[in-house]
């Protein structure tokens, strides 16, 4: 069941009427057809942090009961029925970009722009083709991939201060003098060696840390250990959230309450903050029994990174390929030639069998 209809800003080309759209690594709306270029109104704004005990009194609705809403292109007036932020129309290729605020979920914050355009995602899909050890040769036709999406995915970044108190122990290392008795052309033979103990001392203390934009994905429509691995995101980079940076770009919303996500910062930042503690201990080894964690000063924000998504068909099966928009970083899916797998076997035996027959002629 379709929602609010959105009517979308009229992104058209001051220099021909065509269409406009997010130019890659710029501040501007270009025009495919006629190179025009338009600087993004209202860019520069700086980025803000929202205190999460404010999410509370947000005019919002739970992610799962906003239902799509209606596109009605300033193009050619079609309407498409959607859950996304921003899509093409899918007639006349208008950029159709929704108001955050009118589907009543929370507006993002930032956006990190895509760097990388079709050129580049192009370079770097090739460039990972030739880097993969046992891919059939057919292979390199990824960089002209089935499909190929620009879209942006919701993250939730959060921001705290921790105060943590551990108990544990801290080990000390001694070594000790043991005697032994080997046999050596049938006589026995007294020898010693060093054998390392362990003391162990309780240790308990306190250990503070400031978290700074833990990333957390906020959409459930790829794998959160996949997005992981598209990481670093130069977060320095991003700017204040404005549409135009959407135009001719796929968007996602946001489908993992921040709620959520804040559960699940905290389990990231748990690791780091038992690392502290460890350090803290000293001594040679650690053990960590009990850490009890406060957080103050709790912030928060929706952020839209830029990720290439391409598919394409190998031998009738289906593979992924996500590229970080930013930094070029591939990941995905690939299939193995069975061919160059034997191959190396083979290799690998014979080199074994040449080493072994060199060693028996020399003896």
């Amino acid at each position: 069941m379709s929602g609010t209809a959105v009517s979308p800003p009229a992104y058209r080309c001051g220099g021909c009427g065509a269409r406009v759209e997010y130019a890659p690594g710029t501040t501007v709306l270009s025009c495919p057809y006629c190179g025009h270029r338009q600087e993004i109104a209202g860019a520069g704004r700086e980025v803000r942090e929202h205190a999460y005990a404010g999410l509370a009194a947000l005019p919002r609705k739970p992610a799962a009961n906003v239902g799509a809403h209606t596109f009605v292109c300033p193009g050619c007036g079609a309407r498409t029925d959607s859950d996304a932020l921003a899509q093409r129309c899918q007639f006349c290729t208008t950029p159709l970009v929704s108001d955050p605020a009118a589907i009543e979920l929370i507006a993002p914050e930032a956006v990190l722009p895509f760097a990388v355009d079709h050129a580049g995602v192009r370079t770097a899909l090739a460039q990972w083709c030739r880097s993969r050890w046992f891919a059939p040769n057919s292979l390199k036709k990824i960089s002209e991939a089935e499909t190929l999406r620009g879209t942006y995915l919701p993250h939730w970044t959060f921001d705290a201060r921790t105060v943590s108190a551990y108990q544990g122990r801290r080990g000390e290392h001694y070594w000790v003098t043991q005697t032994y008795t080997v046999t050596v052309d049938g006589r026995p033979q007294t020898r010693t060696r060093q054998v390392r103990h362990t003391r162990w001392y309780p240790a308990g203390g306190t250990v503070r840390r400031d978290f700074d934009d833990v990333l957390v994905p906020a959409t459930t429509h790829l794998p959160a250990p996949q997005l992981d691995t598209l990481a670093p995101w130069p977060l320095g980079e991003a700017v204040a959230y404005h549409g135009d940076y959407l135009a001719g770009y796929h968007a996602l919303r946001y489908d993992t309450e921040p709620e959520s996500g804040l559960t699940e910062a905290k389990s990231r930042m748990a690791p780091v903050i038992e690392g502290d503690c460890r350090s803290d201990i000293g001594g040679d080894e650690q053990q960590v029994s009990t850490v009890d964690t406060t957080y103050s000063d709790v912030t928060y924000k929706l952020l839209l990174l830029p990720v290439w998504i391409a598919a394409y068909l190998h031998a009738g099966k289906s593979y992924q390929v996500l590229v970080n928009a930013r930094t070029g970083e591939v990941i995905g899916e690939r299939p193995y030639s069975a061919g160059k797998i034997a191959a190396a076997v083979l290799a690998a035996l014979a080199l074994v069998a040449a080493i072994v027959l060199a060693y028996t002629l020399t003896r």
